[in-house]
């Protein structure tokens, strides 16, 4: 058995379900994750978190969704530090411009931009930002659901190695 799988495998309940809300803010997600122990891999981990993510219905993405900070806004979790460090070195102009693009986005969509930040900068995240703001809703939950995804994968991938 590998890292990951292992790992999730040993952890009583509680702990293993407080390791995965570190991954996906969506209880029901967490629920199924713990449910689904053992895991023979981290391939069958990684298949059945995306399993589970898919088969959640909106409300629950928007519970995960709920669980980031902003673009661009200070975080006192060190996951969420890390993942958004490229906007740490970004200007004045280009920070005020995602506060604004926040705003806007919640306001149109209901619920906080979000992307996977890892690696990316914060003109590239503006810029993303200011594309998505013209995605029809249903659209655009899509599109958020599959960043979320994509954060949910990479933050497994922590766990192998806390």
């Amino acid at each position: 058995m590998t890292g990951l799988a292992a790992r999730i495998n040993a952890l009583p309940e509680s702990e293993a379900a407080a390791a995965l809300r570190r991954c996906c803010g969506a209880e029901r997600w967490v629920e199924r994750m713990v449910r689904g122990r053992p895991y023979a891999d981290d391939a069958m981990v990684f298949a059945a978190a995306e399993r589970a993510w898919w088969d959640l219905a909106r409300e629950d993405w928007l519970q995960a969704f709920r669980a980031h900070p902003r673009i661009g806004e200070r975080s006192t979790d060190a996951w969420s530090q890390r993942e958004q460090a490229g906007v740490d070195g970004a200007g004045t102009a280009v920070r005020s411009r995602l506060v604004a693009g926040n705003e806007a986005y919640e306001r149109r969509f209901g619920h906080v931009y979000l992307a996977c930040a890892t690696g990316r900068g914060g003109d590239e995240l503006l810029a993303d930002l200011e594309a998505r703001l013209t995605n029809d809703p249903a659209r655009e939950l899509r599109i958020a659901a599959a960043e979320q995804a994509k954060i949910t994968r990479l933050r497994l991938e922590k766990l192998e190695h806390p």
